[in-house]
């Protein structure tokens, strides 16, 4: 009995100190490929169909149905984009800074081979000057956006049953909800042997953004970056242990804010290339879920309407910013060089004098 009552304690203290960690994958950049919505002039696919947004809600009645039906836009790689800080633009730096679909060989030894990566190329200053730049999502990424299937199209469908309660970003598409304290970051990226600095920019439910180095990328080939919580406390005798009401509670959520690259004044500057994977924590759950003898949300409805709330809220900062890219762009000149006035209309050159 007494040999049973240590083992049993010996259990205890072990869940206790392990207690309740979990890895999931924030963002998975193979997941992001083109697969909807082919443009006209390549004939390729221009948007990810499980992050498709309609972003016409934001848009004035001076739009037409068919200028409304293109107002659409995703998490697919190309629309991603590189923000450089203000002492590192120019003309150049910011037209050839992007970020493309990077095809992995299928002979790579890697468990993506044949999958596309996320390809990064940045024109930092060549002179002897700090510099940094940002890699972001197209949108801010929403935390409350029901999961659907959307067609060729983009349009998206009502929730099937077993998509209810479910969230459309989650699962590798920038979002991991129910994160307590967070215990380490990875992040598999290439080096390409630049010095430079890599940060992961997360954003809490509170709005906070959070910069976690990651170290720099000086090496060669792929490799997973790793940031450990030095605050963390495994020890859970020793944890500040915090009681909150179970409801109404809303569940705290982390959200993928994008990379940051730092150049030093002292390092190379020119063409920066990377490519990255994926980004995953571990963590702490924040709230157990359990099956309780009253549906509390059924009865009192509290966190849907704050989470409706907050939808509302995210869409509407969304849309007014796409809608006012898709205006820019309308009034971006088309033409790529002049009529010649040496010819008639017809074709043929003016008649000579």
């Amino acid at each position: 009995m007494k040999k049973t009552l240590i083992l049993t304690s010996m259990a205890m203290l072990l869940a206790g100190t392990l207690a309740f960690a979990k890895e999931s994958v924030v963002i998975d950049f193979t997941q992001l490929d083109c697969d909807i919505m082919v443009d006209d002039d390549t004939g390729n696919p221009k948007q990810n169909s499980r992050t498709v947004m309609d972003y016409s809600v934001a848009a004035g009645m001076s739009f037409t149905s068919d200028q409304k039906a293109i107002m659409k836009t995703s998490l697919a790689l190309p629309e991603w984009e590189v923000v450089l800080n203000s002492s590192a633009q120019n003309v150049t730096s910011v037209g050839l800074s992007r970020v493309v679909e990077a095809p992995v060989k299928s002979t790579a030894d890697v468990p993506f081979a044949g999958s596309n990566v996320m390809g990064v190329r940045v024109i930092f200053p060549t002179w002897n000057s700090n510099a940094n730049c940002r890699i972001e999502p197209p949108f801010e990424i929403p935390a409350f956006e029901p999961l659907a299937d959307a067609d060729a199209e983009g349009n998206r469908s009502q929730p099937t049953d077993e998509q209810k309660g479910k969230y459309l970003f989650e699962d590798g598409y920038g979002l991991v909800r129910n994160v307590g304290t967070i215990k380490s970051i990875a992040c598999t990226t290439m080096g390409m042997n630049f010095p430079h600095q890599l940060y992961v920019l997360l954003k809490d439910n509170d709005g906070v953004e959070h910069r976690y180095l990651m170290g720099n990328l000086l090496f060669d080939g792929w490799k997973t970056l790793v940031w450990n919580n030095p605050e963390y406390i495994s020890e859970v005798r020793t944890r500040e242990v915090r009681v909150y009401p179970i409801y109404p509670r809303g569940t705290p959520y982390v959200k993928f804010a994008g990379f940051q690259i730092a150049r030093d004044a002292r390092d190379i500057g020119d063409n920066f290339v990377g490519y990255f994977k994926d980004v995953k924590i571990i963590y702490d759950l924040a709230v157990l879920t359990s099956d309780r003898d009253i549906d509390d949300e059924d009865l009192w409805g509290i966190i849907g309407k704050k989470e409706k709330e907050r939808q509302a809220a995210e869409m509407s900062k969304f849309g007014n910013k796409q809608v006012n890219r898709y205006i820019e762009k309308e009034k971006m000149a088309k033409e790529e060089s002049f009529t010649s006035s040496l010819e008639s209309n017809n074709g043929g050159t003016a008649p000579e004098k």
